[in-house]
């Protein structure tokens, strides 16, 4: 009923493909775009955010619009290496997500400010980590509002360099969260390191290095070797912690993992994915029929990153 009604009106329901079915990959996603939210909302409803409720949640949604803008620079690595062309159809939903998450961030923020205009300007004016985070957010509304049909339609090659601006705004949200986290920045390191890793694959492209599980296999200890140095290199800079004792603690498992750690970990999937893709294809087609030729990818698969026009 509920899709037969937005249909009449002519609204899109996410969780539907272009021709109108039921997509569960969508559905399922879509439900991960939201949980997070709902959580928070449950969470501030019961009074479980603890003595600061609103700082709790302008935390919380900066850090999920981080991770969800990792979410959907991953879709591109994700189809190529998995082999599963359909989830990039998944792509404009979880940029989407992005700005609706970062843009909490800032109506909270200026909830915590109790709505003053001119005391919410100044602010993100004379704090370096608030003008890169507001600068970050403008670019991901750009992002956001230009991710129509129409809008591809209507600025043609542009719309691909304005979208590339994904990787600079990913850089300034990452920056932001740095700064922000000021002390303890294991949440930014991991993030920051996952970024690498997926930049990392996107090298691989441009240069066009074969994708093989044994050059995975080398990008994921690199990205976690770049994780571990970027952390020694951050608590060297601004606590004056000396990077061999940060070094030294990701080889300490009596305490929590390190992020360099995490990020391999993750890095590992890359190349277990290669290598089942690779069994895959080496298996001879039922009926003992030829494998179909390579086939053209599709404009909506060819699209950039990460606001897809197509959902």
């Amino acid at each position: 009923m509920i899709d037969r009604l937005a249909g009449s009106l002519g609204i899109p329901l996410p969780w539907l493909d272009r021709t109108g079915r039921l997509s569960w990959l969508k559905l399922a996603v879509f439900a991960g775009c939201i949980a997070p939210a709902l959580y928070l909302a449950a969470a501030y409803r019961l009074d479980a955010l603890g003595a600061k409720p609103i700082t709790a949640l302008i935390h919380a949604t900066g850090e999920w619009a981080v991770r969800f803008l990792l979410f959907s620079l991953a879709i591109s690595p994700l189809r190529r290496i998995a082999d599963w062309p359909k989830v990039i159809g998944v792509r404009r939903m979880l940029g989407i997500t992005v700005m609706a998450y970062a843009v909490a961030h800032l109506t909270l923020y200026a909830v915590d400010q109790n709505l003053i205009l001119t005391k919410i300007v100044s602010e993100i004016a004379l704090r370096l980590y608030l003008t890169i985070g507001f600068v970050a957010l403008i670019g991901l509304i750009a992002l956001g509002l230009t991710s129509t049909d129409a809008a591809v339609r209507n600025l043609g090659p542009n719309w691909h360099r304005l979208h590339r601006l994904v990787y600079t705004i990913a850089v300034l949200a990452l920056v932001h969260y740095f700064l922000q986290s000021k002390i303890d920045v294991t949440d930014p390191v991991f993030s920051a390191g996952l970024f690498l890793l997926l930049m990392g694959w996107r090298v691989m492209r441009r240069f066009k290095w074969p994708e093989r599980p044994w050059s995975l296999l080398l990008l994921a200890i690199l990205a976690g070797l770049a994780t571990a140095g970027l952390e020694a290199a951050w608590y060297g800079l601004a606590s004056g912690v000396p990077a061999s004792l940060v070094l030294a603690a990701n080889l300490d498992f009596s305490g929590p993992i390190r992020p360099a750690w995490w990020v391999l970990a993750i890095g590992l999937f890359l190349p277990a994915m290669a290598l089942v893709r690779g069994k895959r294809a080496t298996r001879q087609p039922a009926g003992g029929r030829m494998a179909s030729p390579a086939r053209r990818p599709t404009t909506q698969e060819a699209l950039p990153e990460p606001l897809s026009p197509r959902v």
